[in-house]
C-alpha cells in the first residue's frame, strides 16, 4: 500500500486549521547521524540534549508530540541501522535495535538544531546516556514517521502528562495564541520537577500534581469542568495512569491519549 507523505506540512498545518478530531498525516522517514552540541539541565530530574548537524537539512516535524527514535548501539558496541526504501519508510534489522522514542521539544531549521529533554532515572537507557554523553559525540535518530495531528480550533483544551509529556505541553503552548483556553494537570515523582518552564497564557490553568503511592492524574482530570464549548483531550504518561481516561473521554470530548511509558517494561509502545 501506498502512503502518502506529500507535503506533510502544509498538511498538518491545514488540519490545525480547520480539521476535527485528530488524523494521522506520514512524514518522509529519515535516518540522521547527528552530534550533541549543547547540554542543559531544566530541573535537577531532566536534562536538555540539543543535537545538531547538517543531517538536520531536511528534517519534518509539525506537530507539538512529534518524537524521534535514538538508536542505541549494541553491548558490544556494533550500531545496527534501518534502511530508507522506495516509500520514504525505513526497514528495520531484525531482532530490532536498542532504541528510545523521545519527544522534539524544539527544532531551528535555521540554525538545524534539535532539543530533546531526557527525565533522569536510575538504569534507563537513554537517561543513562544522556547524563554521560559529552558535547561532540555522534548519535543516530530516525523520524518522525509522522504526526498524530489534532485540530487546533477547539473552545477549550485539557492536557493531562507526567514528567515525560511535559515537553509536548512546552512546545503546544510556546505555539499557541495568548486567548487559548486549557486546563493542564501535571503529575510528577518530585516537585523539583514543577520548575519545568511552561508559557504563561491568561485563560491556561496549570495544576502541578506530585504522585505519593497512587497515581491523582485521571482523578484530578475527571473532576475538572471544562467551559462550554468543544474540548479535546490530550493525555501522555505512564499508560497504567491515563488508561481511566480512555473510558471517560468517550463521552465526555475528542482525544489524543498516547502511553509514552509503563512500569517494569522497557521500550514500551503504545
Amino acid at each position: 500500500m501506498t502512503v502518502d507523505r506529500s507535503d506533510p506540512g502544509r498538511r498538518v498545518q491545514t488540519h490545525h486549521r480547520v480539521g476535527r478530531g485528530t488524523v494521522r498525516i506520514p512524514y518522509p522517514i529519515g535516518v540522521r547521524t547527528v552530534r550533541v552540541v549543547a547540554r542543559q539541565e531544566i530541573t535537577p530530574c531532566m536534562i536538555r540534549i540539543t543535537l545538531g548537524g547538517t543531517g538536520f537539512a531536511d528534517q519534518h516535524t509539525y506537530q507539538c508530540d512529534d518524537h524521534v527514535r535514538i538508536i542505541f548501539p549494541e553491548p558490544d558496541g556494533e550500531l545496527r541501522l534501518p534502511v530508507p526504501n522506495d516509500h520514504q519508510m525505513l526497514d528495520w534489522p531484525h531482532p530490532m535495535p536498542p532504541t528510545r522514542k523521545y519527544t522534539i521539544r524544539h527544532f531551528d531549521p535555521e540554525s538545524q538544531q534539535l532539543d530533546l529533554d531526557f527525565v533522569l532515572h536510575d538504569g534507563g537507557l537513554a537517561s543513562t546516556w544522556a547524563e554521560s554523553v559529552k558535547i561532540g559525540e555522534e548519535i543516530t535518530i530516525a523520524g518522525p514517521p509522522g504526526a498524530k495531528a489534532f485540530a487546533h480550533n477547539y473552545d477549550h483544551y485539557v492536557f493531562a502528562v507526567d514528567a515525560t509529556g511535559l515537553p509536548s505541553v512546552a512546545r503546544w503552548l510556546a505555539a499557541t495564541p495568548p486567548d487559548v483556553s486549557a486546563d493542564v494537570v501535571v503529575e510528577t515523582t518530585d516537585d523539583s520537577e514543577h520548575a519545568y518552564p511552561l508559557a504563561q497564557r491568561r485563560r491556561v490553568r496549570t495544576q502541578w500534581l506530585v504522585r505519593d503511592g497512587r497515581s491523582l492524574l485521571a482523578e484530578t482530570v475527571e473532576e475538572l469542568t471544562p467551559p462550554a464549548g468543544r474540548v479535546f483531550l490530550f493525555a501522555a504518561g505512564e499508560a497504567g495512569d491515563i488508561k481511566p481516561l480512555r473510558s471517560w473521554r468517550r463521552t465526555h470530548v475528542d482525544s489524543l491519549i498516547t502511553g509514552y511509558w509503563k512500569r517494569g517494561v522497557d521500550g514500551f509502545e503504545d
